[in-house]
């Protein structure tokens, strides 16, 4: 075996100095493996760059065999393609914001167990199947909100075309009518007094009275019908307000999450953009602060997800009930929660975050007569210390994922103030 590798070793500078290939590590590794082969050895190191590629997926296993690499150091640049596993938590919650219809609610628990299921393990989003259910989902998304649409205008389109029939009905009733004295006009204008003419008179008082008889009468055919008519059209006024309320109700719907009733993620950034307008015309000061849950993953593990469902729940009632109307709480994704709080002074910041980490820690969750006790960690960044929002809100996430690292149960400010 010793001799072998010797052999390797020495046909592998030697092919190299044939090929005028300057022996660098890499270079060395590629030849050598191939000699390797030649000789049937089994080389360690050889055998585990085999073993790394037929881990990978399909489309970057693809990648290494049409570009011909053979090293670790050359398959590097296709790695670093990869989607970094912090960003996958953002990626899955964007899916589902994109999964769930505008309109229709049917799809609402499919895509939430969906959303569990990749939350809990972001890394299956490169899994061929999960990507094919996404596309399944959206296309379902579409199909819904169109039916939805559908459903709501097909009986007002109804209600339009009766109320043409009957008001083209009027006109032409009436229309038969204005003939009748058309041509009694043009009878009076040939009546010739001096002969017979009274007689003529007489029989054009018979013809007028007709038509007067027979004008009243589809007048009365018109009102009863205009009348029906104006029912219709009341029938058609309730029925559209109706559906505005519908549709009024369903987008309000849409602007909450589900779960927790607090601003989506995109209601939030709507708000979130409208703040930002008032702080850069009157310098209005605020902070963001980016709530996560502490160890959610392990409270889904031991009650279930709907035990986690009732933490996300509670949790977001708290927010939502200590936090003043003219400041701005959402559920950002998964268990993360942000806000934008008002202030004059620190301490006024300081005393909402203190009472907020109060209330969660010194009380108990309460699930299927269980006690759970949880906590949380939060950055905290002030919007007047940084040059644009943008540039907050990241720092807010940095300092969140401080907390994290730092033992969790924390918020931190970006003064360092640890509370």
């Amino acid at each position: 075996m010793g001799n072998d590798i010797k052999e390797v070793a020495k046909k592998t500078i030697k092919n190299l100095f044939i090929k005028n290939i300057d022996p660098t590590p890499n270079e060395y590794h590629k030849e050598f493996c191939i000699i390797a082969k030649e000789y049937k050895l089994n080389a360690k190191e050889c055998t585990q760059f085999k073993e790394l590629v037929s881990r990978l997926n399909n489309e970057e296993q693809e990648e290494i065999k049409s570009k011909k690499i053979t090293t670790f150091e050359d398959m590097i640049p296709i790695l670093l393609n990869r989607v970094a596993t912090k960003n996958l938590k953002t990626l899955t919650s964007l899916f589902k914001e994109s999964m769930t219809p505008s309109i229709s609610i049917g799809l609402d628990d499919k895509i939430t167990k969906f959303s569990v299921k990749i939350g809990n393990s972001p890394a299956l989003l490169f899994e061929e199947e999960i990507q094919k259910e996404m596309q399944s989902f959206i296309t379902n998304r579409f199909e819904a909100d169109k039916k939805v649409v559908q459903e709501k205008t097909a009986e007002i389109a109804k209600l339009v075309t009766l109320m043409g029939k009957h008001l083209n009905e009027a006109i032409s009733s009436s229309g038969n009518s204005g003939v009748e004295v058309s041509n009694i006009k043009d009878e009076i204008q040939a009546i010739n007094l001096t002969n017979n003419g009274i007689k003529e008179l007489t029989t054009l008082q018979s013809k007028l009275i007709n038509a007067a008889m027979s004008i009243e009468n589809e007048m009365t055919n018109v009102g009863e019908k205009l009348s029906s008519g104006k029912d219709k059209v009341q029938e058609l006024e309730d029925k559209v307000k109706t559906l505005e309320e519908q549709l009024s109700k369903t987008k309000e719907e849409n602007l909450k999450d589900h779960l927790t009733g607090l601003l989506t993620r995109k209601a939030y950034e709507y708000e979130a953009k409208k703040t930002e307008e008032n702080y850069k015309r009157n310098d209005t000061q605020y902070a963001i602060v980016f709530f996560d849950i502490d160890h959610f993953k392990a409270i889904n593990d031991k009650y279930g997800h709907a035990g986690g469902d009732m933490i996300l729940s509670t949790f977001g009632k708290i927010l939502s009930k200590y936090t003043r109307d003219m400041d701005i709480v959402g559920r950002y994704g998964g268990e993360e929660f942000i806000a934008i709080i008002h202030f004059n002074l620190k301490r006024e910041l300081l005393k909402y975050l203190k009472r907020i980490k109060s209330i969660v820690t010194q009380n108990n969750f309460i699930y299927e007569n269980k006690k759970i006790k949880i906590t949380f960690s939060a950055g905290v960044t002030i919007r007047n210390d940084h040059e644009s929002y943008d540039s907050a809100i990241q720092k807010a996430d940095m300092l969140l994922y401080k907390a994290k690292e730092e033992g969790r149960n924390k918020i931190i400010l970006e003064d360092n103030t640890v509370i």
